[in-house]
């Protein structure tokens, strides 16, 4: 291994250990970020979710599963120390609903808002309803025969060296493509110490827009909210690979209101996912 293979090994931090690493104080968690998940200037909108999603765990209770998470992403978070403050809004008999608010200290000294979320946390009951669950439709591309996505330093997301993203149908970024949907098979490359739920958060954010497949040059783009609704599911083979599909619905006046299905590696429906992205082309 070469002395630059070295230090970029080195200075890749996975999920596991910015968890290990957070530290709590009543109804304060801070999480130190690295820059190796960073899109762009802020860090990718996927971790930060799952970031917070733990600390409400931390002070809210792990017992009940996340049903539900609204994000709306307020201003940049940098590399460093990021700070989730947690509130219990209201718990009831099978309901937990959280608030959290990620915050940075600037350069100045001053308190800057980097994100604004609402959790629901929900147990099990017992239901008359008959099941609904979904299958995951076919794609054109299998795992096996799915582009792999290279990571290219400084001109792919730094985010995206942490995961095994491999094009199976739709549109790609920049393209000039007809299609407004993409489908994407897509995993974390160290799932250890990560359980399912989060890893759910992180990969429904993972994907571009497939609106920036219209465009046939660089444009940048950022999530401005995410409606994130989850279910509990099993996820089959730990280290298999899941799949994003993402379909853009309607654009106008530079944003992009899009949705997602992110399935298990055995075929589940994880997570539904609705965004508004801006698009700055």
């Amino acid at each position: 291994m070469s002395d630059t293979q070295r230090a970029t090994k080195a200075s890749v931090t996975t999920l596991a250990q910015i968890l290990a690493s957070r530290q709590s104080s009543h109804n304060h968690v801070t999480f130190m970020v690295t820059a190796d998940w960073a899109q762009g200037r802020t860090t990718f909108g996927g971790l930060l979710s799952a970031l917070v999603v733990q600390a409400m765990r931390d002070v809210c209770g792990a017992d009940w599963p996340l049903r539900a998470l609204q994000t709306n992403f307020v201003g940049p978070v940098a590399p460093g120390a990021m700070t989730v403050d947690v509130t219990l809004l209201r718990q009831g008999k099978n309901v937990r609903q959280v608030q959290a608010r990620v915050t940075q200290i600037d350069a100045q000294g001053q308190e800057q808002i980097g994100g604004v979320l609402l959790g629901v946390f929900g147990t099990g009951r017992e239901s008359a309803l008959p099941h609904l669950r979904p299958e995951r439709p076919a794609v054109a591309k299998d795992e096996n025969e799915a582009m792999r996505w290279p990571y290219v330093p400084n001109m792919m997301p730094a985010f995206t060296q942490h995961l095994d993203i491999r094009h199976a149908e739709g549109s790609l970024p920049f393209t000039g493509s007809k299609e407004w949907h993409s489908r994407t098979h897509i995993r974390l490359h160290e799932v250890e110490n990560v359980d399912a739920e989060l890893q759910a958060v992180l990969l429904a954010d993972a994907g571009p827009t497939p609106a920036l497949g219209q465009l046939k040059g660089f444009a940048p783009a950022s999530s401005v909210s995410w409606a994130l609704e989850l279910r509990p599911v099993e996820v089959g083979d730990p280290k298999g690979l899941w799949r994003m599909d993402k379909d853009a619905l309607a654009t106008g006046e530079g944003y992009v209101n899009e949705k997602t299905h992110l399935w298990t590696p055995c075929g589940q429906l994880a997570a539904l996912g609705y965004q508004v992205v801006a698009v700055y082309a």
